[in-house]
């Protein structure tokens, strides 16, 4: 059985889209957090600011020598794609286009930021077209998508969403249905608890379902059982999902999706309760 510590906590920038980068670093400072989950998205780095690969990576060696000089790693790269202009299962061509386009130059920023992990999710599909037609594009953009992770060996981090983010993928049988119809070793499941709670169902199911090798990366949040709240917050079984995690020799991330609008004033504040939270019952190393 491993035993999860503070070293295997990571936080996404995403909590603050209303300060700077330099802010949220400044944070993690102060949190004591090492692992970094790079949200790609304005203010901190969009790529749509840059018109070519090495004005891009110009900035990415910037900010990832500031991450790196507080003693810092960035783990995964989480590009902005859930809403406009993006979207893998779109009826127009030109969309999907684009999006696969978006997800080769992230999988470049990806590794320039130091870490061959990237985060994707299905969006959700025109909800007055059949369901089955944005399924059927979704998978085939996955499939083009983990071709191109494949030969960069890069690893696809699949979330399922709640119902009100998506009609394509929200909870086991589809993550499942997804993951053998894409049929690939690059796709990897990003198990997303609140989503989970609210599809009613357990981590142990999606560990009996999918597998170990499957279950790479974890978000963690507390909720009711909706939300993204600061851990305690909420009702979740916080402290179950751990044992479960070690349970199952789980060696990767958990990553504090503190993601809720409700904190946007306040990030900080919102991720030291969390990170003061997880003290209470994990080691600092281990």
């Amino acid at each position: 059985m491993s035993i999860i510590t503070m070293e295997q906590i990571a936080v996404m920038s995403v909590q603050y889209v209303h300060y700077t980068f330099d802010y949220y670093l400044d944070s993690m400072k102060r949190c004591n957090v090492q692992n970094i989950d790079f949200w790609g998205g304005s203010p901190h780095y969009c790529r749509l600011d840059y018109a070519t690969g090495t004005a891009a990576a110009r900035k990415i060696h910037e900010m990832r020598d500031k991450v790196e000089s507080l003693g810092m790693k960035i783990v995964i790269y989480t590009p902005e794609t859930l809403s406009y202009p993006y979207s893998i299962s779109a009826p127009e061509q030109n969309i999907r286009d684009r999006t696969l386009d978006y997800f080769d130059m992230s999988m470049d920023d990806a590794l320039e930021m130091g870490t061959n992990r990237l985060f994707i999710n299905t969006g959700c599909s025109p909800l007055d077209i059949p369901r089955e037609e944005g399924w059927k594009r979704a998978v085939e953009s996955i499939r083009k998508i983990c071709d191109m992770a494949e030969k960069r060996s890069v690893f696809m981090m699949l979330e399922q969403l709640q119902p009100y983010e998506s009609n394509l993928l929200t909870n086991l049988p589809q993550m499942s249905a997804m993951i053998k119809e894409v049929n690939s070793p690059a796709l990897k499941t990003c198990v997303d608890l609140v989503a989970m709670e609210v599809a009613g169902e357990h981590l142990e199911d999606y560990y009996q379902e999918l597998g170990e090798d499957i279950i790479q990366f974890i978000h963690y949040a507390d909720g009711d059982p909706s939300g993204h709240y600061i851990l305690g917050d909420g009702n979740l079984p916080l402290k179950e999902y751990i044992q479960t995690l070690e349970k199952h020799n789980y060696t990767g991330i958990v990553d504090l999706e503190i993601n809720d609008s409700i904190y946007w004033d306040d990030p900080h504040t919102s991720i030291q309760r969390s990170a003061e939270y997880l003290r209470e019952f994990l080691p600092e190393h281990p």
